[in-house]
């Protein structure tokens, strides 16, 4: 992991259980067809540049905002257990984090807990903290309505 001196680690963790099997779960991300549906906050659309999902592969898309704006991501996948974890860094833009995402068996279906660590905790991370929580539990909700599409 990045770190930069005198900080110390920032987490933003969101968990939500969907009603389908963990394999179900994990493919809506491994998928990039099925991911370019549901990733983002509300009202976002993806364009995907390049999705090599395989430890040391890169991600790299623009996710484009309701107004008009867009925003190019890069990410470099860390480790992929299928259909149990999948790990990323995220470089840009703007902060640097690692998101792991881990999908656990529980009833009715999957828990999804999603953990994004920032190389530090500082007064800039602090402030995008509410924003990003927030911005997680739409993406959630995003992928629930994916989801139930699908059945």
């Amino acid at each position: 992991m990045t770190s930069s001196a005198g900080g110390v680690p920032l987490e933003i963790v969101n968990t939500r259980t969907f009603p389908v099997s963990r394999e179900t779960l994990f493919e809506a991300f491994a998928d990039p067809e099925q991911l370019a549906h549901w990733w983002g906050p509300e009202g976002f659309t993806n364009t995907f540049h390049e999705f090599d999902f395989r430890p040391g592969g890169s991600w790299r898309f623009a996710m484009h905002a309701p107004n008009g704006a867009d925003y190019e991501n890069e990410s470099t996948f860390v480790e992929i257990l299928r259909p149990e974890k999948i790990a990323f860094e995220h470089h840009l833009p703007v902060h640097w984090f690692l998101m792991t995402m881990t999908f656990e068996e529980e009833a009715p279906g999957t828990r999804l807990t999603w953990r994004m660590t920032f190389d530090r905790d500082d007064k800039g991370s602090r402030k995008i903290k509410d924003f990003i929580t927030a911005a997680n539990e739409q993406n959630f909700d995003r992928l629930a309505a994916f989801l139930a599409g699908k059945g």
